[in-house]
């Protein structure tokens, strides 16, 4: 950072690279935020719970959002909201009770309207589509699509409106919002689908993950609506005429992963997507050719549950164009790659994750450590995750002089460090009148 500061004062560093050296600085030095707190608690409690905080009690019966788990979260990409206090507690500014107008089950993906953030949607287990109004928590429109809708995708800079929705049906369906249609389904998939995502720019191209562990690519605009099927064994893809596809006859055989895809994204460029699948694989594909990138992320990588779990990348304007970081939501940790080289950058694990209260089995802890979902916050180097223990978790930049500053504010003072240096000094010690003890003898 110094030689950043030294070139922008001889005028040899622009300010973009001052300020892309400082970005991706604090995308490294991102940790734990304990001090920002979520409380799905309202009215009376709520107030009772910042009285709480005031007082500097214990918060950790704070980190509950939701106490029967929470799947999934999403993050106004227009917020501009900023806060600087040392502590920082999260209270819900509304919710949505249960009635017949509301979900009757789970719900298993959210997300904002893309281009206003005055509406939402959600979709769930009771087989339902819904559009909310933001401030007044109602319902502005409802979709029956008669199967369970695993999650749905709204492009991000397409004028055409529709929703892909992921089903337990072996076809993706397609909702107007314009017209209110829901009949539009695309058939490839042989198993239910469990992810969709439209690319970040074509407007028209849609990527598709199923159970029966294909990918599938697909242009709305055809007749044939499929483009083909990404391939684990093809690392040269289909290069057609031009080198990038050209004419190119359109794979129909081959899968992505060998068990379940549950997780498709692409990249902000769109050059690239992103599958993850059953068989414990995190697999990137170069999208001119249909190509296997051949990018590993070794055994440290967890999925199992049939629910969606998408990986999240890095935004450009912290790391640069040509340059990918993927955080991917693991069993009690967050896990930092390198999106092409594979490359563990830093592992962020969950802080105090409860085990199941009572008598619960292991695979009910084992559901209760999922992280469910990733969140970036637009415009800031800010994390949020999702937890199926109730908690949401966020992470911030924070080097470790700015922990050790906040640990001595609170009165602890270095006393952990201090005394891992003296068992460090202690191991060192042991060891060397080890060796001094030991009798040498030369022949």
């Amino acid at each position: 950072m110094n030689s950043q500061l030294l070139g922008r004062a001889l005028g040899t560093a622009g300010p973009e690279a001052l300020q892309r050296a400082e970005l991706t600085r604090r995308l490294h030095a991102m940790q734990a935020a304990p001090h920002v707190l979520f409380d799905g608690r309202h009215g009376q409690n709520a107030a009772l719970s910042e009285q709480a905080i005031e007082r500097g009690g214990d918060t950790a019966s704070l980190q509950r959002a939701h106490h029967a788990g929470v799947n999934c979260i999403a993050i106004d990409r227009f917020d501009e909201s900023e806060n600087n206090s040392k502590d920082y507690f999260n209270r819900a500014a509304g919710s949505v009770k249960k009635s017949a107008s509301s979900h009757q089950y789970g719900i298993t993906h959210l997300c904002f309207y893309p281009f206003d953030s005055l509406a939402f949607l959600s979709s769930s287990y009771d087989h339902k589509l819904k559009v909310y109004a933001t401030e007044p928590m109602t319902v502005s429109a409802t979709f029956d699509l008669d199967s369970v809708v695993y999650s749905h995708s709204l492009s991000p800079i397409a004028d055409h409106l529709l929703v892909a929705c992921a089903t337990q049906n072996s076809a993706v369906r397609l909702v107007d919002l314009r017209s209110g249609a829901s009949t539009h389904s695309l058939v490839g998939h042989h198993r239910a689908v469990l992810s969709v995502a439209w690319s970040p720019h074509q407007e028209y191209i849609l990527a598709s993950g199923s159970l029966d562990g294909t990918a599938r690519l697909w242009d709305i605009r055809r007749s044939a609506n499929s483009l083909g099927l990404l391939d684990l064994e093809d690392s040269v893809g289909i290069v057609g005429e031009d080198g990038i596809g050209k004419n190119a006859r359109h794979r129909e055989m081959g899968k992505a992963h060998t068990d379940a895809v549950n997780g498709v994204a692409w990249t902000d460029d769109g050059t690239h997507l992103m599958t993850t699948g059953h068989d414990e694989r995190v697999r990137v594909w170069d999208m001119s050719t249909g190509a296997n990138a051949l990018s590993h992320f070794g055994p440290i990588i967890k999925n199992a549950h049939l629910s969606t779990l998408l990986p999240l990348l890095v935004p450009g304007y912290v790391i640069g164009p040509g340059k990918h970081v993927m955080f991917y939501p693991n069993p009690k940790e967050i896990l930092m790659f390198d999106l092409f080289e594979g490359t563990l950058l830093k592992r962020l694990r969950i802080p105090g994750q409860p085990g199941v209260p009572g008598r619960g089995t292991t695979a009910q802890a084992n559901f209760r450590s999922r992280t469910t979902s990733l969140a970036w916050r637009t415009g800031h180097v800010d994390l949020y995750s999702a937890h199926s223990d109730g908690s949401i978790q966020a992470w911030l930049p924070r080097t470790a002089d700015e922990v050790q500053a906040e640990n001595e504010e609170a009165g602890q003072g270095g006393d952990a460090e201090d005394e891992s240096r003296k068992r460090k000094r202690e191991a060192l010690d042991e060891i060397f009148r080890d060796l001094t003890k030991q009798r040498i003898t030369f022949t």
